[in-house]
């Protein structure tokens, strides 16, 4: 039996395949018969006919590499956060029609007073943060599902760990670049070491991640469990986030600042995703307002994509609205930015 761990740039991050090799007939090569399968590689038809062919060859192998692989993958599972066999997260099912979408001049007003009072000041209204929103109509959806909460370090780490891709992190000097209100020292907290995910925050959602760090997690998630993962589209957060009958926040119409981790109560940092139950929207979606914005799939002009949600530093919260969108440079690694997915079947 021979059990391998990926190396990238001289680190180990765990096993790849545990593979029973059997010695061919007569010098002929051998035959690798069972065990596990690289993480971008699920197990196809033919592995499965030469493993029945060769299970006569080498029982007591095979059953060793088999009792090997189930170990593996339910360690791996268990780790992503996800099943055993792969790494799906929960998902909450949206189900097709209509929608209330958008805000009208009602709903905007009470915004930039609800951000007036909680700053002092009205540049929100001066800069009219507000004004792009979608006049209030209704939109038909196709049905979906959409995971419940933001995608997580943990299962970010999972991808990670299979790919090679870069963890989350930024330099210094692009820092600078995004010209951003947050201090460099403050990414600090955010940003994964050795491969790894910040100590006491697995569970967090992962931010310093790039609108195509998010497509080329969710390529991964496909590959690995079968189903067709993406972001969502601006309208399908939006239904998600809100419910049919178009509520201002996640739960209702009016503000609530013990239902979210914003900068109102919270603690000016993300926290474990789900503890705002509370929060959920009708269809049970968690951390729809608040803890961090989320990138979607909606296009802004060249190189933009718009964002959701409102997040840990704001305080008010008029960007928390489901209703609210702006965009965001797709090439940015923000503090303040994660991402869930959409799953189709």
């Amino acid at each position: 039996m021979i059990v391998m761990c990926r190396r990238v740039r001289g680190r180990s991050i765990g096993p790849m395949v545990a593979h029973v090799v059997c010695r061919g007939p007569r010098g002929r090569p051998p035959h690798i018969v069972a065990g596990g399968t690289p993480p971008l590689s699920p197990p196809g038809e033919q592995a499965a006919t030469e493993g029945k062919m060769m299970a006569r060859r080498c029982p007591i192998r095979l059953a060793r590499a088999a009792a090997v692989a189930v170990a593996l993958t339910v360690a791996f599972g268990a780790a992503a956060g996800g099943e055993a066999g792969g790494p799906a997260p929960a998902t909450v099912e949206i189900p097709a029609g209509p929608f209330v979408a958008g805000s009208d001049r009602a709903e905007r007003e009470a915004a930039y007073r609800l951000d007036e009072a909680a700053y002092g000041h009205g540049r929100t209204r001066e800069w009219r943060w507000y004004e792009s929103e979608r006049q209030r109509t209704r939109i038909e959806t196709a049905a979906y599902a959409i995971t419940k909460t933001p995608i997580t370090n943990a299962q970010y780490a999972a991808f990670v760990a299979a790919t090679g891709h870069p963890a989350p992190d930024v330099d210094a000097g692009t820092w600078a670049s995004y010209k951003l209100i947050h201090p460099y020292e403050r990414t600090r907290r955010f940003a994964w070491t050795g491969g790894r995910p910040p100590k006491g925050r697995a569970d967090h959602p992962v931010v310093l991640v790039s609108f195509d760090d998010a497509r080329a997690y969710a390529a991964w998630l496909t590959h690995r469990t079968g189903s067709r993962w993406r972001l969502p589209r601006e309208e399908e957060w939006e239904k998600a986030a809100r419910g049919a009958d178009g509520h201002r926040f996640p739960w209702g119409d009016a503000f609530d600042a013990e239902r979210l981790n914003s900068h109102d109560r919270g603690p000016f940092d993300t926290v474990p995703v789900g503890r705002f139950r509370g929060g959920a929207s009708p269809f049970g979606l968690l951390d729809a307002a608040g803890q961090v914005f989320e990138w979607t799939a909606t296009g802004a002009g060249p190189g933009r994509a718009i964002v959701k949600g409102g997040s840990w530093d704001d305080s008010g919260c008029g960007v928390c609205r489901p209703a609210a969108r702006h965009s965001r440079p797709r090439h940015l690694k923000h503090i303040l930015i994660g991402f869930r997915l959409v799953r189709e079947d």
